[in-house]
């Protein structure tokens, strides 16, 4: 017979307004237990995964969706395996894959995987014995029913082989950027010089014609190949190109040489060049005949003459569009002829460009295009944290993205096209942040949800198993194996396997003509401010419109005004309601939503002592701040009628001894293991005719012995006596 626990609050009324621990306080936070456990338990998602992958033919890009061969829409939700790692052993191979299934991926996005993949002389020739690994790899997940996609060129390193069919071998294998790893390789240069394009393109067909073994299929044959990335974080008007072209002066020729060609095609001769340009922009000893006109390729320069012609309310120079669309239409001749290249191979799956955003403005918006015109939409996008890439004493960001609707990794959805799936490859919100927990849910719901998002990739899974602290055992702050997010996604695939939130109607959609974009028009009134991986974007339009519906950007073949409805029949005294009237996100203090759909009621955000009423269930929590997930366990039931629902309960996570200042800007320490978790108090009330079962689970998702009292339909869950995350609500029908 279970043991029956006593809520020790007492009466509910204590229970509810205890005073939750202070925020430098950890005395009544429990240590995390997160064991490696892939036995039965009732997380256990990998029962939802639709097996194998590639039952239902390729990926196709219908408009704004994904849908396999056969019909069957699909959304992934993934995450990022780097470097070396995907040539792993055959037995880490299938403790990742059980890893993965557990927590719900249906994904992979393999990233640049290449860097010592190839035969060592040649970096274009794969070696059937050094792909075994990887082969098993794939075959393995493909049986589990999750994808694999490639971004497997970022910065794609020369070799001494390749030395023959370059213009200049010795700059290109010499170059040094300022991240160390893209030293020597083709990046930033790629996307105007043939000779390099080759290299990419060559070691890509070729991997497409390697034939797994273990499937007996090319990779170009393999449904389970779910896209295809033709370069990471690249374009041309990436400001790094710069620095490349200086060290690279044969290369900087050769796109002079381009240019002017382009130019005295346009313009006929230096003259009527000279004219045109109005005697600006123009070097010294810069001519059409000596073929040394350089175009400048970095958006900084572009995003600075765009914001200025708005404040002057004056034309963009015409030195600045020419050059913009002279960059624009190499990059698009790159992309054209890597896609031919790899449809040639019979490969039918989606291919992205690039997932890397241009600047503001022109530049922005010519990218853009130019992955519109490749495939689907990519970008990525990163929040919170300090400096550098690992965690140390410091200032950091210690802000909300629910605070501020649209802000954060929201905010990427701004560049989503109104007929192209859209995904965020890589993104996290990063530690020492103290509410991480908020990212995986919003995504979630309001990206894969509310916005028809198609694909996130969490960025990045190094370690099949919970980390046993908050950052990577190397440091490192981008980390998806730590409870504020690993802890979240069975509750978050299952509500998106089901398809619980249905994608909202058009709020706002922009239109942008690519001729007049070319002339220069500055209505699109849009900035991105970037510090490196993080970038925030600003809408001309209330950014609350992005609680309320899809918000869009739309290439047409005519001028056309914007579309955007009033939005005052969706926001009431600061609370935004969706077009679906299943999401509220209130803007009252430091913010919260809320998520009401037959498979899952939730609570995300800062709502102490609120009761919130969504349908047959209610919630009320006396945390500052708290991510709470009612879910149906059920695929074909609600939570109305399912016989198991799952809660899941989570607030902050610090490592012990981690200490913050007064005002939590700054991180005195970062502590060590264990990982303590900000334990959560929640009263749950379920309008059923049955009573149900209530059983504590353990940090995996397995039962306890443990059992929770139920008065009248309401259950108190105290998360400092009962130290979990998650609960099993049982009813006997």
């Amino acid at each position: 017979m279970k043991q029956s626990v006593a809520a020790v609050c007492g009466i509910l009324f204590i229970f509810l307004f205890a005073r939750p621990a202070d925020s430098q306080q950890t005395s009544n936070w429990f240590p995390f237990h997160g064991e490696d456990d892939f036995s039965p338990s009732e997380i256990d998602m990998s029962h939802w995964l639709d097996k194998p992958a590639g039952k239902h033919g390729f990926v196709l890009m219908d408009k704004d969706r994904f849908l396999f061969e056969d019909g069957t829409p699909v959304k992934f939700w993934g995450t990022n395996i780097a470097s070396e790692l995907p040539f792993m052993s055959s037995k880490e191979a299938e403790t990742w894959v059980k890893f993965l299934s557990k927590y719900g991926f249906n994904a992979v996005r393999f990233h640049k995987f290449t860097w010592e993949a190839t035969d060592g002389f040649n970096s274009t020739v794969i070696v059937p014995s050094a792909w075994e690994k990887f082969d098993y790899l794939c075959n393995a997940l493909r049986k589990a029913g999750i994808y694999y996609g490639w971004s497997h060129i970022y910065g794609h390193r020369v070799l001494p082989g390749d030395s023959s069919r370059l213009l200049a071998f010795n700059e290109i294998a010499s170059t040094r950027f300022p991240w160390s790893h893209l030293n020597g390789t083709t990046s930033a240069l790629v996307n105007f010089a043939e000779d390099l394009q080759n290299l990419n393109i060559e070691l890509t067909v070729n991997m497409l014609n390697h034939v797994n073994p273990y499937t007996g299929l090319r990779y170009a044959m393999d449904p389970a190949l779910n896209f295809i990335e033709l370069q990471n974080e690249d374009n041309i008007f990436w400001a790094a190109i710069e620095e490349s072209l200086k060290q690279a002066p044969t290369y900087r020729k050769l796109l002079c040489r381009k240019f002017s060609q382009w130019l005295k095609e346009k313009y006929g001769s230096q003259e009527n060049l000279l004219k045109a340009w109005n005697n600006e922009g123009l070097g010294d000893g810069e001519t059409l005949d000596r073929q040394n006109i350089y175009p400048q390729p970095n958006h900084g320069l572009f995003s600075w003459e765009y914001e200025q012609a708005i404040k002057e309310n004056r034309p963009v120079k015409q030195h600045i569009l020419d050059k913009a669309e002279f960059l624009y239409r190499e990059q698009v001749k790159f992309y054209q002829r890597f896609v031919e290249a790899i449809r040639n191979t019979g490969y039918r799956g989606p291919i992205v460009g690039s997932c890397w955003q241009a600047g503001t403005g022109l530049t922005h918006l010519l990218n853009l295009h130019a992955d519109y015109l490749t495939g689907y939409i990519d970008r990525h996008n990163y929040f919170g944290g300090g400096e550098g890439h690992t965690l140390k004493p410091g200032k950091f960001s210690n802000a909300s993205m629910i605070s501020s609707i649209g802000s954060g990794l929201f905010g990427t959805g701004l560049q989503q096209v109104s007929n192209r799936p859209f995904a965020l490859s890589e993104w996290m919100s990063l530690i020492p942040n103290e509410w991480t927990a908020e990212s995986a849910p919003i995504i979630a719901v309001y990206g894969m949800g509310l916005q028809g998002w198609d694909a996130s990739y969490v960025f990045a899974t190094d370690f099949p198993h919970y980390t046993t602290t908050i950052q990577a055992p190397w440091g490192g702050i981008y980390n998806a194996t730590s409870p504020t997010q690993l802890a979240l996604y069975p509750a978050l695939v299952n509500m998106i396997c089901r398809r619980d939130v249905a994608e909202g109607e058009t709020v706002v959609n922009r239109h942008v003509y690519l001729p007049d974009v070319l002339k220069g028009n500055t209505s699109f009134r849009e900035t991105v401010v970037q510090d490196w991986d993080r970038k925030k974007i600003e809408g001309n339009f209330p950014l609350q419109a992005m609680a309320a519906g899809k918000v869009t950007i739309t290439f047409t073949d005519k001028p056309a005004p914007d579309n955007i409805v009033d939005l005052t029949q969706y926001i009431h005294s600061r609370e935004v309601y969706s077009t679906t009237r299943q999401l509220m996100w209130s803007e009252q203090g430091r913010g919260y939503f809320t998520v009401n759909t037959p498979g899952t009621k939730a609570l995300v955000g800062f709502a102490p002592k609120k009761s919130v009423q969504l349908g047959e269930v209610s919630l009320q929590t006396s945390n500052e701040f708290a991510v709470i997930f009612l879910s149906s366990l059920d695929p074909g039931k609600d939570i109305a009628h399912a016989s198991r629902l799952l809660l899941t309960t989570m607030a902050r996570a610090r490592n012990t001894g981690m200490e913050y200042n007064n005002d939590h800007t700054e991180l005195l320490s970062t502590g060590s293991s264990p990982i303590l978790i900000e334990p959560v108090n929640v009263i749950v009330t379920i309008q059923r005719k049955e009573k149900p079962v209530v059983t504590i689970l353990d940090h995996v998702g397995r039962k306890t012995d443990k059992t929770i009292p139920v008065k009248n339909n309401t259950i108190s869950f105290n998360g400092a006596v009962y130290r979990t995350m998650y609960y099993l609500i049982e009813y006997q029908h």
